[in-house]
């Protein structure tokens, strides 16, 4: 098992929090902000002190695209607002295409691939909401 500490890239510590079933994202101290796709310096701030956190992992749908492949099933490409304050592009499962809608409460599952691709994460949708 590798060790945050042993993890070299922004990229490959986020991926190994994604293996652990967690949506890592790096906060800015310095200008009071989530940062997210991680990487190694603040975009507003220069700031190459990032601190990791774990999301709760509870969004909401900001928008949504539904696309239909011509002999292929329907999917969505959504970006979700997380409620740390950080957005993402990914995708809905657990219901059709076509009824994912803006200001869904969504929650954050990792997928794990079975061919040995990275993780990346997906949602499902919220059900307390």
């Amino acid at each position: 098992m590798t060790h945050a500490n042993d993890i070299s890239s922004p990229l490959a510590r986020f991926q190994d929090h994604l293996r652990r079933g967690q949506l890592a994202y790096q906060y800015d101290a310095i200008g009071d902000c989530a940062v997210f796709y991680p990487r190694v310096i603040a975009p507003r701030t220069g700031n190459d002190s990032l601190e990791w956190r774990v999301s709760t992992g509870v969004g909401t749908v900001y928008a949504v695209t539904v696309i239909s492949p011509r002999g292929s099933p329907a999917y969505n490409v959504v970006l979700v607002d997380m409620a740390e304050g950080f957005r993402l592009m990914s995708r809905i499962e657990g219901l059709p295409a076509e009824d994912v809608r803006i200001g869904m409460r969504v929650r954050f599952r990792a997928f794990l691939p079975d061919d040995g691709t990275p993780p990346y994460p997906v949602f499902e949708p919220e059900t307390n909401a």
